[in-house]
């Protein structure tokens, strides 16, 4: 009996007081997508019981996406569509044994501008998560559906850093929740 019981208490330990990983990988060109990662990292580290990891892309190796729950990706904006580096990350994904099925994913992006093409790079990224089976997940409300964005070159929005700072803090955050309730 007493060897059933220490066995119970193991068990519960390991699967209840494991960390859920999350794997946060960005490209960035002039720092500022990085710098926008930073945030996203902070709010997903708000969580207890949560493993975070911040890498860019050209970091990112198999190993890190197998182990990993949860991937927030992050792009700057090209023409409306992600970066290629993000682009090539994407299409090394393996399809065999389904390894990105069921794991969480979510996007933010930065861009030069309003309707710089912000959401279309996000749904870019969203449909190839989608294509490889994992659940997706946005942002805290209606004005972050598809996930985190910040306009980096518009003067009268540069006073508003703190408000897209708080979607990419409350992005990573919502991700680390949503991660603990699925695992």
């Amino acid at each position: 009996m007493n060897i059933f019981l220490t066995f119970f208490l193991i068990s519960f330990q390991y699967f209840f007081n494991e960390p859920v990983n999350i794997l946060i990988v960005f490209d960035t060109k002039e720092g500022k997508t990085e710098s926008f990662a930073k945030k996203v990292y902070e709010g997903a580290n708000l969580v207890e019981g949560v493993s975070v990891k911040l890498k860019s892309v050209e970091n990112v190796d198999l190993n890190d996406i197998v182990n990993s729950d949860a991937i927030i990706i992050g792009s700057p904006v090209y023409n409306a569509n992600p970066s290629p580096k993000i682009l090539d990350f994407i299409s090394e994904w393996p399809f065999e044994k389904q390894i990105m099925k069921n794991k969480i994913g979510a996007v933010f992006v930065t861009a030069g501008g309003i309707s710089a093409g912000e959401e279309l790079a996000q749904m870019s990224i969203i449909q190839s998560m989608m294509v490889f089976g994992m659940i997706i997940v946005g942002g805290e409300d209606w004005k972050s559906a598809f996930g985190a964005s910040l306009v980096t070159d518009e003067l009268n929005l540069l006073s508003q850093k703190k408000y897209f700072n708080e979607k990419a803090i409350n992005l990573g955050k919502r991700v680390a929740l949503v991660t603990k309730k699925m695992g």
